[in-house]
């Protein structure tokens, strides 16, 4: 019998806030920081297209078992709407296929904004990686297909006019997950009877992850100047966030050696005296910083879901 492949790249983990740059794929972009730390694995943590610049967190290693606690989280997009066409894309990218010569004037785009805070309802673009029968919407519009995709609900938190000039408008929004803002820019044109679509975009905020943790590629890139294998590598660890960090909102136990024993052998531990934490469906464990598990806080016990290490 032929021995399992030891997996290639080192066993690191942690968190990588990109700054992605524009005309770089979010795929292409989880390739590079792989191949420049050397990392066995690595995931991003909400897609931003070509397109869009900014926040794209990366994790590497053993942080691709909290991707899911990012994606759930909150994020703050700018973005720019050009009015007068409406495109297959919903961004620069399509072809137009609608046109109007009117123009909005800041107050009607004003009065507009209220309708589109708090729970609305929202049709994902033509163009985007909603699955239609198994497929990806993007390939069947590629593929010349009409495609019929259902209203979502999503949550818009907060939505700012920034600037309005005769042709674009400037805008930021919080939103919840799944939340496409070139379908903001879609249905902003419609309503306005001008079309409109996405012709500038940028994520500064992906929670829990704070603006001034991004890292532009760039810089990254100036260290493969470091002839020194481990200078390099340590240098580039450097800019790793810890795993934990992304666990931030739920609620976190400070545990001992034989804690840490027993449920990284798949054991719950008690949770004793009066400082014993309430019941929770998700929390997570550490000894000395270091993240141990994921699990549930039940009947008086931490019971592990997800070990680390």
């Amino acid at each position: 019998m032929s021995k399992p492949r030891k997996p290639k790249g080192r066993p690191i983990s942690g968190w990588l806030i990109l700054d992605k740059p524009v005309d770089f794929g979010s795929t292409e972009a989880v390739s590079k920081i792989k191949w420049l730390f050397k990392a066995q694995k690595a995931g991003h943590a909400g897609t931003l297209d070509p397109l869009a610049s900014g926040m794209l967190p990366i994790a590497l290693g053993d942080a691709t078992k909290t991707v899911p606690y990012v994606m759930d989280g909150r994020k703050i997009y700018e973005f720019t709407v050009s009015w007068g066409e409406e495109r297959s894309t919903d961004d620069l990218e399509g072809e137009a296929t609608q046109a109007s010569d009117n123009r909005p004037d800041e107050q009607a785009i004003r009065d507009l904004l209220p309708k589109y805070t708090g729970v609305i309802q929202q049709i994902p673009p033509q163009f985007s990686a909603i699955k239609i029968s198994g497929e990806r919407a993007y390939d069947l519009a590629r593929g010349g297909e009409a495609v019929e995709i259902p209203s979502r609900e999503v949550e818009i938190h907060r939505l700012t006019l920034l600037k309005a000039e005769t042709d674009r408008a400037h805008f930021e929004v919080e939103c919840g997950k799944g939340t496409y803002v070139r379908s903001l820019a879609r249905d902003f044109g419609r309503d306005l009877g001008c079309y409109g679509h996405i012709s500038g975009l940028r994520r500064s905020y992906v929670a829990p992850f704070a603006e001034e943790t991004m890292v532009p590629l760039a810089e990254l890139v100036k260290l493969e100047s470091i002839e020194d294998h481990d200078e390099r590598l340590a240098a580039l660890d450097a800019y790793l966030i810890d795993t934990s960090e992304a666990l931030s909102s739920l609620p976190h136990l400070a545990i001992s050696e034989d804690q840490a024993r027993r449920i990284r052998s798949g054991n719950p531990i008690i949770l004793r005296g009066r400082d014993a934490p309430l019941p929770a469906p998700e929390a997570y464990c550490t000894i000395s910083g270091d993240l141990v598990a994921i699990g549930a806080i039940e009947e008086g016990e931490f019971r592990p879901k997800r070990v680390f290490g």
